[in-house]
């Protein structure tokens, strides 16, 4: 039996591979609509965001042999959170990531966290869209609310807490864009037009994450870019590929 972090469309396909190899999977994920489009394939899941403890304790009582951490590449307390749980339960860890792209251009700026993105965007000012989802808005409304010359634009999955948080943190009405994804280079040119964006910030969170398609938008409409590199974090046995994790899987077990 393995215990899997998902929530993400490529996690759910590498869950049913392993299914599909013969491994009983449960996934685990954190909201409603993550879990209901794994019940829709037929993979098991647990939903709610779980502790270290919490973890290590389904793990050891339910008899799992094996941790696979296929969560988002910017879930860093998840994945810390499942390398702790593996480490108490005293099973493996396998993590997956997804395959690093590198993005050089005069326009596209690297930065380190979302702390130096939010100091550089204050810097630089104009409109501001944000594609970073709603974890760590608060982290640039602190630095950004209020700024002469500056408006900030919030794009982020249409939820009723997104929205709350907007509330609660001074974002106005005018200012959110709630829409769920995925984006075509189309539709994030058109976005980036109609609020004449001056300034994108977003995540390297590869391909699938479509970081792609919004920076050639944002490069074809002549905007500049920073872009939040991964966090670093030494997850030990780490792949990038499907065939490599599967392979993995099976040396474990």
């Amino acid at each position: 039996m393995i215990f899997m972090l998902a929530g993400t469309s490529d996690a759910r396909n590498l869950a049913l591979e392993i299914q599909s190899a013969g491994y009983a999977v449960t996934a685990t994920v954190v909201t409603e609509s993550a879990a209901t489009s794994l019940a829709e394939v037929g993979l098991p899941n647990l939903v709610g965001r779980l502790t270290a403890e919490e973890m290590a304790t389904i793990i050891t009582e339910r008899g799992y042999r094996l941790v696979v951490d296929a969560s988002h590449p910017f879930a860093e307390e998840a994945s810390k959170n499942a390398m702790a749980a593996a480490e108490q339960a005293n099973v493996p860890y396998i993590r997956y990531e997804r395959a690093h792209e590198h993005y050089a251009h005069p326009l596209i700026t690297v930065v380190k966290d979302y702390e130096e993105a939010a100091h550089l965007a204050a810097e630089k000012r104009g409109v501001i869209m944000l594609t970073t989802g709603s974890k760590t808005l608060a982290t640039f409304t602190k630095v950004l609310h209020g700024l002469e010359n500056t408006r900030v634009i919030a794009r982020m999955l249409p939820r009723l807490d997104n929205m709350e948080k907007c509330e609660a943190l001074g974002v106005a009405q005018r200012d959110i864009v709630a829409i769920q994804g995925p984006f075509s280079k189309e539709l994030n040119e058109a976005l980036f037009r109609q609020y004449d964006v001056t300034l994108m910030i977003t995540k390297e969170s590869g391909k699938v994450g479509s970081v792609d398609e919004k920076l050639d938008a944002a490069l074809a409409c002549g905007i500049e870019t920073i872009l939040i590199a991964r966090p670093n974090i030494k997850y030990g046995q780490q792949y990038s590929t499907f065939e490599d994790v599967l392979q993995a899987v099976q040396n474990t077990l």
